[in-house]
């Protein structure tokens, strides 16, 4: 079978016209004029006839985004290493300077590629004109900059260390952009400006060993290389003597490809004007930029193809005629597809629906057999194009599925710098000298670093260094670093720090520990309910959620398609769901929610969905209508906006069965509010709720399925986890095609705010300001009006009546304004797809979490988003602030990232989890440690003997299988940390030692050490037994130990203190005892101060020792 690619280029292949156009491109300067060519029709031609022909080809489309499917197209027709992209290298114009690090690799990767082209095969460039304006450095200068380095090259490290400074390469810890380089030991990373990779040398003495790339996130190496070319940024030392443009670059031989060559043109004159009205020195524009009659000068040699001939400098002297047409405009109107289709057939046309989604293809076959066309018959090829068309000539209708069903297509560029969200996560939680950190047995102190301190026999040990009230100092070893935790509470507001040993935090854990244990006492009961209960069990997909699913706008991400599967596997099952979805904002858990209700309907059930506010019971009920439209299902909404001869006709028609889909606020709890029939409740934003609600909620649930949305998902161990009663699915996939949000860090300037509001307004759109003190609102406002007096401004804060607020934000959401000039309420949960545009003033003050949070308010829908972030003078900021700002500036393709970071910020919603009371226990320890203790609670409700009333045998089981102790305690002598000589940074090691403490399972175990090795070489000995520390204590838990101590060849061992603890019965302990027994020269039982010990004799180091233990 012929691949998608084969069949299409084989279509081609039988056309007339493009062996003309083949003809034409012989002749060596020629203008040609390409008629009746649209759409999808280009890339198709175009693929073939470079295919024919090879050499370098130039495509110049309308625009960046235009560039990047015509490049998609081409990944598609031919082979996509030979495609690339040439985007600009400025993040808005040459004027201001900032580059765009994306941008300079992508054009310099594709420079080298031009310049390497030795005439063999073909070459596609992708470019814009915005790119095009820009000037290159020439072939000389790219190949005077080259550092070449192969594997078996005798250098050394200092050698190439000097070549690199020389190119104006920085040194850093860890490699993470363009232009940067690190020596470890024997390792050398860098990253070079023509890869979006960084390259890990590998050095044996003065020889190159190994050449990898590696990952910039996991800073792990990917794959081997046998030879690098490492290319430092040419933008910035070129001498303008020796820029060019990039006809001039590419010679004569190049084919250039234009789909409106005038325009192209203009263009690049306008980019130029442009840039010469902001730059300070406009006589350097020459050396940045080129111009119209440069460009078709350096152009005279080469082959032009145009889809239009309107250059009057270079009129058409040849033309080849096609007879294509764009894909009809069905509306998601299948019969009309259906019929055309049917048409095609008889007319002799061949139609292919061109799909990369094997399931949209089954949708549309679904679809023509319910609708009766079960005659047209649906063909497909498993590729895309971003247009479909039909070609006369060829009597072939190619038809794109994203066209169809009227879906935004996305498109991927390669090459781009994968910045990950991980390295960023990490120093969130990283611990920084000054810190608040909670020990759990002994309380909130701050953290003084990492230290080495004198064992007892003179060898060094590395401990951690806190310090507590009246300056007592608490020294906790490495293999400890688990019961500390980071403290984080909601207000920002300093912790009090706790005396050592005077019994004050002992209290408070106890209080703490208590309420727990009553907490999970009553969960437990029902969850064993909940087991018991049956619930409704919901028929299969019919073909209305077929087409439902089908007419979604975007495609659905992974993420997304597996919470839609497992909801509605839970629906059909006729035990009651209880489903937790977690996503970040805007990430398409509304979707999920939507299919799920529309499921609940067609089966005749009703679905309620609950929200915490006004505001969000509005927009829900406008995401649920605009989805719905088409279907017969009637959806009604109540809040506090509603008059009561409303809310009266609201529930007369609930209780009736004529309403399906009722979305309100708490309101909807009510006693007067009666469902006839209620199938699935929706509950939005949990965390949000207060207690009173949610036991109301609670005993609503025992028997209807729930399916739960939150953006910051209260860890699981707080909700139902104690019993894993809460099936949970998390959507991190940011969906496709939201263009990521182009974000710039400023100095406070009115043109910039001014600049900023006009473009957004003259598109169309509406911006929010963000300024976090209510008392200067009012000036900031008087500013807007004056800078931008055509711009109608509002004020919002927390501080106005509640109604009132409500209103502004309604009259913003319908664009009774422009800008909104408001405090951080704009991160609660409000959508308006028609803000674009966010201005956050004194972004310093704000924290990481914050700002994406308040970044994630715009770029909701297709359109691109910009978010500037001002803030004093550099000199100004704290060297935090500043990394802060520079963070988020780079991470601005995030989606998911950071709201890792909001579980630690989001404890106040976390605590009324749990009911009130609790809430007040999490903001005096932090919520992390509160977590501990919760597990600390189990572990010992698991001791005493847990015995929950009413369970049946089944759930007791379940309660038996937890563990009896939650944490060893390890004493050993021997050395075990990581060597300052092999991590030399303080903070790596302390995150490495973070990461090593939470690993899991032996495979997790392995994982980190191979992933040591990869980047930091082979492991020393103490590196090891650090290792095997680990491994020992998940034996010690595993057997109920609760201190495991080895020294001078015995080990000692510690069991449950809790003398009549069911430990003692249990199989565990028994087994072990019988084993012990066996042994009497080697395991030594004895009752010390009323708690069992054992002593292991011959025991040479920690790896015998845990491996004695497993045995046992």
């Amino acid at each position: 079978m012929a691949t998608a690619r084969e069949q299409l280029a084989q279509f081609a292949a039988g056309s007339k016209a493009l062996g003309k156009l083949c003809r034409e491109y012989k002749n060596r300067s020629a203008t040609v004029h390409l008629e009746e060519l649209v759409g999808g029709a280009l890339s198709f031609y175009a693929a073939a006839a470079v295919e024919k022909t090879g050499g370098v080809h130039l495509f110049v489309a309308e625009d960046r985004d235009a560039a990047a499917y015509l490049m998609n197209d081409f990944y598609n027709l031919l082979d996509e290493t030979q495609v690339y992209f040439f985007p600009s290298s400025w993040k808005r114009s040459a004027a201001y300077g900032a580059e765009d690090a994306q941008g300079v690799v992508q054009r310099t990767a594709t420079m080298n590629a031009v310049r390497g082209f030795a005439g063999k095969g073909y070459l596609v460039v992708c470019t814009y004109p915005e790119a095009l304006a820009e000037r290159v450095a020439d072939a000389e200068t790219l190949q005077q900059g080259t550092i070449a380095v192969r594997v078996g090259d005798k250098i050394s490290i200092e050698v190439l260390e000097q070549a690199l400074v020389d190119a104006a390469f920085t040194r850093v810890d860890f490699v993470y952009e363009p232009g940067q380089y690190s020596v470890r030991g024997g390792i050398v990373d860098v990253f070079s400006y023509s890869e979006s990779k960084p390259y890990r040398l590998d050095f044996f003495g003065d020889e190159v060993d190994s050449i990898r790339r590696f990952n910039i996130s996991s800073q792990l190496s990917s794959d081997k290389l046998d030879r690098v070319e490492i290319i430092p940024d040419l933008n910035a030392g070129t001498p303008a003597a020796a820029k060019v443009s990039l006809a001039r670059f590419a010679g004569a031989e190049a084919v250039w490809w234009f789909y409106d060559a005038d325009f192209v043109f203009r263009r690049v004159n306008d980019v130029r004007r442009k840039t010469l009205a902001d730059m300070e020195h406009p006589e350097a524009v020459d050396s940045l930029l080129t111009s119209r009659n440069g460009l078709l000068a350096d152009l005279a040699g080469c082959r032009v193809f145009a889809l239009r001939d309107n250059l009057p400098e270079r009129p058409a002297e040849a033309s080849v005629k096609f007879s294509t047409a764009p894909q009809p405009k069905f509306n998601k109107n299948f019969e009309m597809l259906a019929d055309d289709m049917i048409r095609n057939a008889l007319r002799g046309y061949d139609t292919y629906i061109l799909s990369e989604n094997k399931a949209q293809v089954e949708r549309l076959e679904n679809i023509f057999h319910q609708i009766g066309r079960g005659q047209a018959v649906v063909r497909s090829l498993s590729t895309t194009l971003h247009a479909g068309f039909v070609d006369n000539d060829l009597k072939l209708c190619l038809y794109t599925d994203h066209q169809i069903f009227d879906r935004y297509q996305r498109y991927r560029i390669n090459g781009e710098i994968r910045r990950d969200e991980q390295m960023t996560v990490a120093e969130l939680n990283q611990l920084r000298p000054g810190d608040y950190v909670v020990h759990i047995d002994h309380g909130v102190g701050r953290f003084d670093g990492l230290v080495k301190i004198a064992a007892g026999d003179g060898r060094m040990q590395e401990a951690i260094k806190l310090v507590y009230k009246d300056g007592d100092v608490l020294f906790v070893n490495v293999h400890s670093l688990h019961r500390i935790s980071r403290y984080k509470s909601g207000d920002g507001e300093p912790p009090k720090v706790y005396k050592l040993g005077n019994g004050a935090w002992q209290k408070l854990k106890n209080a703490t520990k208590k309420a727990v244990k009553d907490i999970s006492r009553e969960l437990i009961a029902l969850y064993a309910k909940r087991k018991a209960s049956k619930g409704f069990a919901f028929s299969p997909d019919s073909y209305l959620q077929h087409e439902l699913e089908a007419s979604f706008k975007w495609e659905d991400t992974p993420d997304q398609q597996s919470a839609t599967a497992a909801v509605k596997k839970d629906m059909e099952s006729d035990q009651p769901m209880d489903r937790l979805v977690c996503g970040d904002v805007g990430f398409g858990k509304t979707e999920v929610a939507i299919r799920a209700a529309f499921k609940a309907a067609v089966d005749g059930k009703q679905a309620a969905v609950l929200v915490p506010t006004t505001i969000l019971a509005l927009q829900h009920y406008r995401s649920f209508t605009e989805r719905l439209r088409n279907f017969p299902v009637r959806v009604e909404y109540l809040n506090r906006t509603k008059s009561a001869k409303e809310v009266a006709r609201i529930r007369e028609d609930l209780a009736a069965g004529k309403i399906d889909i009722l979305i309100g606020t708490h309101k909807m709890l009510g006693k007067q509010i009666v469902f006839r029939d209620l199938g699935l409740l929706i509950i939005d934003e949990e965390q949000k709720f207060g207690v009173a609600a949610k036991e109301k909620l609670t005993q609503m649930s025992v028997s209807v399925d729930t399916l739960t949305l939150t953006a910051t998902p209260i860890p699981r161990t707080l909700q139902f986890s104690l019993m894993g009663s809460r099936d949970l699915s998390v959507i991190s996939t940011p969906p496709p095609n939201r263009q990521p949000i182009l974000t710039e860090s400023h100095v406070f300037s009115e043109e910039i705010i001014r600049d900023a509001i006009e473009a957004e307004l003259a598109r169309g759109g509406q911006v929010y300001f963000v300024h976090n003190r209510v008392d200067d609102l009012a000036a900031l406002q008087g500013l807007i009006t004056r800078i931008c007096p055509k711009a109608r401004v509002a004020v919002g804060h927390g501080k106005m009546p509640a109604e009132q607020l409500e209103k502004l934000i309604m009259d913003f959401i319908y664009g009774e304004f422009d800008v909104l000039v408001s405090t951080t309420i704009v991160e609660n949960g409000i959508d308006i797809p028609n803000a674009n545009t966010i201005i956050v003033d004194n972004a310093q003050n704000f924290g990481l979490s914050d700002l994406h949070q308040l970044r994630g308010r715009v770029g909701r829908s297709n359109q691109k988003a910009y978010c500037y972030l001002l803030s004093p003078p550099d000199e100004l900021l704290s060297s935090d602030a500043r990394r802060r700002l520079r963070a988020i500036e780079e991470f601005s393709d995030l989606g998911s990232g950071f709201n890792i970071a909001m579980q630690d910020l989001d404890i106040r919603g976390a605590g009324n989890l749990l009911g009130a009371e609790q809430s007040g226990f999490i903001a005096d320890i932090g919520f992390e440690t509160y977590q501990k203790i919760m597990n600390e609670a189990v572990a010992e409700l698991r001791a005493e003997g847990l015995k929950v009333p009413g369970l049946s045998d089944g759930e007791q089981d379940v309660v038996e299988q937890m563990h009896f102790i939650d944490d060893a305690h390890i004493d050993i002598e021997v050395e075990a940390a990581l060597p300052d000589a092999y991590v030399a940074q303080q903070a790596e090691r302390l995150k490495l030692y973070r990461e090593l403490d939470s690993t899991k399972d032996e495979e997790a175990l392995q994982a980190f050490e191979s992933r040591l090795a990869d980047r930091f070489g082979p492991l020393p000995r103490a590196a090891k037994e650090l290792l095997n520390v680990v491994r020992l204590r998940w034996e010690a838990i595993r057997l109920g130990m609760e201190r495991v101590k080895v020294k001078n060849g015995l080990m000692i061992v510690h069991f449950v203190g809790e003398e009549n603890s069911p430990y003692y019965k249990s199989e565990t302990f028994m087994a072990l005892l019988q084993r012990v027994t066996k042994h009497p020269d080697r395991f030594v039982l004895k009752q010390h101060n009323n708690r069992l010990a054992m002593t292991v004799r011959n025991v040479k180091d920690v790896e015998d020792a845990y491996k004695t233990l497993q045995q046992l």
